[in-house]
């Protein structure tokens, strides 16, 4: 099916990789380092303390961006195919997730500092990303919301506004 799409013959993509799992794992890591890339120019020029909220802003955005946006055919490739993998392939993938999600921290612990995040760091970590993740089960440009919109509805679901001193 994929060699169809592609316009190749059936044995073609095996001239590149050795089987089936070889693919499934090339497409989950070429993801997940598009998504640390698109991340990193979310945040290019900005130091994600300095303003924690636009830096959460960002972040929110461009993780929908990879989870919505063009390119997103691995998402559903990583939350459902990862068992198929050997172990050394989900290590690998696990290292890339724990760059991405370490950008999360800094932002989450200054807006922590600030009182504007409530709950503990890394379980908003967990929870906030989970719930975007899940964003891919329901979300459909054609029924009304944007990115745009969604990103603002996540920055009042998830922070507190910022007290003035």
């Amino acid at each position: 099916d994929i060699a169809a799409a592609a316009g190749m013959r059936s044995g073609s993509p095996f001239y590149h990789f050795k089987s089936k799992g070889a693919l499934l794992y090339a497409v989950m890591e070429e993801g997940m380092r598009s998504a640390i890339e698109r991340q990193a120019q979310a945040l290019q020029g900005k130091a994600p303390a300095a303003d924690a909220a636009d830096a959460m802003r960002r972040l929110i955005k461009a993780h929908f961006d990879v989870l919505l946006g063009p390119g997103n055919d691995f998402v559903p490739v990583m939350l459902y195919e990862h068992r198929a993998l050997s172990a050394s392939e989900r290590a690998t993938l696990a290292e890339l997730q724990v760059r991405y999600e370490a950008v999360w921290t800094p932002v989450l612990q200054a807006l922590h500092d600030s009182g504007q995040l409530q709950a503990p760091v890394k379980l908003s970590r967990l929870l906030i990303l989970g719930a975007l993740n899940w964003t891919v089960q329901w979300f459909d440009r054609k029924k009304g919301a944007s990115v745009d919109e969604l990103t603002d509805a996540a920055m009042r679901l998830f922070l507190r506004p910022p007290t003035d001193c």
